[in-house]
């Protein structure tokens, strides 16, 4: 269950290279948004790494597994209303920038579904690898999710605009320093 924590970083990787984090320029509406994206995707990332941890005990039983879930829901629920709440970015692509987000949002809510279900129905010592199964699965196709939104951005932006917010974000810059 280690590697749990390391599908972690790499999520986180796959964000960084998609151009977060560089230097600290001026703030602008774009800046602002930028960071507060960096920030959701932080606070998200340090549950999920506290999830993987919890996870990759030896004494896992239909409780622990249960609480490691609700654990991540509640951090995947502020996750979903901060990224909702962001607002569009001050871009030529802002719009399509926000719908990308909200698409992203979306998609992890229907994942926290899916996971919170099979947690639910789990039963026994095989309900209990069913789910920690499918809670790194989900944690897996989060983080393809998550890079493929910012290639998605990426394509969207190209004055690059959104890459210099990113790079001129303080919280970009704290969210590259931690992965």
């Amino acid at each position: 269950m280690r590697w749990l924590a390391l599908l972690v970083v790499a999520l986180l990787a796959a964000f960084l290279a998609s151009g977060c984090g560089g230097d600290d320029g001026g703030e602008s509406a774009a800046t602002e948004w930028a960071g507060d994206v960096c920030s959701a995707i932080t606070s998200w990332s340090e549950s999920i790494s506290s999830t993987a941890a919890s996870l990759s005990g030896g004494n896992l039983n239909e409780d622990s597994v249960k609480d490691a879930v609700d654990d991540l829901a509640s951090a995947t629920n502020d996750f979903i209303d901060d990224v909702r709440g962001l607002g569009t970015p001050d871009t030529e692509a802002g719009e399509q920038a926000r719908e990308a987000l909200d698409q992203f949002a979306d998609d992890v809510d229907e994942s926290l579904s899916t996971v919170q279900k099979t947690v639910d129905d789990a039963e026994g010592l095989a309900g209990v690898a069913e789910a920690v199964t499918a809670v790194s699965a989900a944690i897996s196709a989060l983080g393809a999710q998550l890079s493929s939104t910012f290639a998605e951005l990426e394509q969207l932006d190209a004055g690059g605009e959104l890459e210099a917010a990113f790079k001129e974000a303080d919280s970009c810059d704290e969210l590259e320093s931690g992965g």
